[in-house]
């Protein structure tokens, strides 16, 4: 796989956690990192409110894909 430089992120780290946290209250819930597989494209569609392309994602063999979701929650479990 090709290694890609200069890659610019169109958005803004406002602090680096190992969850996810509710910003209005506080919450936080631990999360795990992983590979993101064309199973997890049956949640990420537009009905579900997502406004993007993940298979054109993972069939761009430049590109590595991963999910973040709330570990031991699997209703709530998200891709992010």
């Amino acid at each position: 796989m090709k290694k890609r430089d200069g890659v610019q992120l169109d958005f803004v780290v406002d602090k680096l956690t190992h969850s996810i946290q509710n910003t209005i209250s506080g919450d936080s819930f631990p999360t795990e990192v992983a590979r993101f597989t064309i199973r997890d494209t049956r949640q990420t569609i537009k009905k579900n409110g997502w406004n993007f392309n993940w298979k054109s994602e993972l069939n761009n063999d430049l590109n590595e894909v991963y999910k973040l979701t709330i570990i031991h929650n699997p209703i709530l479990s998200k891709v992010f």
